[in-house]
């Protein structure tokens, strides 16, 4: 499936649980919606568990099957629903459900949403909104107090850093004769190789992905590193500490960039060549059907 490829380029090495298998994965709604939940699916793949996207009450959730035959869904608020598009919602909530012949579990494990009423009580979480390191982190406190993690990657961080060697962290001495490393440029030097060397629009996508993605992507981790520069500035104390710390805000600005990344990706993605048409035996071409326009309100029957 080219959504699975594309996110699996820029994964970590760590092997991905397995699609679901039913036909459904195969359809252009269900990779759309695929892709747009692969900030959450593909840490959580990363960890050995499947996830699967299905319709809720009113809305699109991740379904991730634990080895206890339990099932965690991840869902933007249901009621009242969201009116944010899908794998982007106002905040987060997850629940483990099990259902037997015997027993009944529900526990809330994560809930970022904001509360049904204003003034309404609210969870301590609820201050991440739409974060989704803070999710993944719950469910990774969560799940391992219980012994439900199947395994755990190598390394837990950014996918696009998690495919370059791991190696020190850089330092500079000062001293003349010894050059400081730049680990982390040429990481993305490597990168920028790779993409060079690509004949695929839908991996350039990806990669687009990987930088722009306003809520994992590398220039916002980029952002995020300078704001921490410059607060670490204020700290002196020091007139000039907080000049600097000022210049450093500004540079911040960095995600502008990673606005218009986020856009390119679907339009890098639209590059591709488009499959050639099949032509009848007794005649001329047909053109198919188009896809129908926006996401379905509710999950088409599947077969399994």
């Amino acid at each position: 499936m080219a959504a699975d490829e594309a996110n699996t380029s820029a994964a970590s090495a760590a092997p991905l649980a397995p699609l679901p298998d039913h036909r459904d994965v195969h359809t252009a709604w269900w990779q759309e919606l695929w892709r747009r939940h692969a900030h959450i699916t593909t840490p959580l793949r990363q960890r050995g568990l499947m996830c699967d996207i299905e319709f809720g009450l009113s809305a699109y959730v991740v379904r991730v099957s634990l080895p206890d035959d339990s099932y965690l869904f991840i869902s933007p608020p249901q009621e009242p629903p969201s009116g944010r598009p899908p794998g982007d919602p106002e905040g987060w909530i997850v629940t483990r459900e099990h259902i037997s012949d015997r027993s009944r579990l529900f526990e809330r494990v994560y809930d970022s949403a904001p509360p049904d009423y204003p003034g309404g009580p609210q969870r301590p979480e609820a201050r991440y909104g739409g974060s989704v390191q803070p999710l993944i982190e719950a469910i990774d406190h969560h799940l391992t107090q219980l012994g439900l993690l199947p395994s755990l990657p190598p390394s837990t961080g950014d996918p696009l850093i998690s495919t370059t060697p791991q190696h020190p962290a850089p330092s500079h001495t000062g001293i003349a004769d010894q050059a400081p490393t730049y680990v982390y440029g040429d990481a993305i030097l490597a990168l920028t190789d790779h993409l060079n060397g690509t004949a695929s629009y839908t991996e350039v996508a990806a990669l687009l992905h990987q930088m722009g993605d306003p809520i994992n992507g590398l220039l916002e981790r980029l952002a995020d590193f300078v704001e921490a520069a410059g607060e670490k500035a204020k700290e002196s104390e020091d007139d000039d500490g907080f000049d600097l710390s000022y210049d450093l805000a500004d540079a911040a600005d960095i995600r502008k960039a990673g606005e218009v990344l986020y856009v390119a990706e679907d339009r890098m993605r639209a590059l591709s060549p488009a499959p050639a048409t099949p032509r009848s035996p007794a005649g001329p071409s047909r053109t198919p059907a188009s896809a129908p326009p926006g996401l379905p309100l509710a999950a088409p029957r599947r077969a399994r």
